[in-house]
């Protein structure tokens, strides 16, 4: 399947949206999601050839951006800034301003990454579970235990929500 240049930046310039958000959840800073995000617009212009079905794109475009962020995740190795080690281990804490997104990005990365993709990529369990290369069943259960885990965050003491 033959792609113009211009055919690729304007599915590109589409899901870039995508491509960062899904990045974002995998990574905790928005500069290396960006680094991420093109990385998987040069790997996605080299193995255009592989995509088979035009209609496919975006999930195809997200997937490169997931595995980006992941290769990227591996890569730098296990650093920790002073700054960002907790006073005393403890739960993360509900957001000041109860925000969804918020508290979404609280969540693990395991988590976030399938919130994510589920809810604001609109991708299905199975896509989800290739994109990140886990079982249907592994997806299904982070899902479960970050809408528990979103709810703990987002209701009050009474069990209503808060402001979203």
């Amino acid at each position: 399947m033959d792609w113009t240049r211009e055919e690729f930046a304007a599915a590109v310039n589409a899901h870039s949206r995508a491509m960062y958000r899904a990045a974002r959840s995998v990574l905790d800073c928005g500069a290396d999601a960006e680094d991420a995000v093109s990385q998987a617009v040069l790997q996605a212009w080299q193995s255009l050839d592989k995509l088979r079905d035009k209609n496919a794109v975006r999930p195809w475009l997200v997937k490169i951006a997931v595995n980006c962020a992941y290769a990227q995740r591996r890569g730098r190795g296990k650093v920790v800034y002073l700054d960002d080690l907790p006073q005393e281990p403890a739960a993360p804490e509900p957001p000041q301003d109860g925000g969804l997104w918020e508290a979404v990005c609280a969540l693990p990365p395991e988590r976030r990454a399938v919130v994510v993709l589920f809810y604001y990529e609109d991708m299905s369990v199975e896509q989800i579970a290739k994109a990140l290369r886990a079982p249907q069943g592994t997806v299904k259960s982070r899902l479960s235990r970050a809408r528990k885990q979103l709810k703990e965050m987002l209701c009050d003491k009474e069990g209503r929500y808060g402001t979203v």
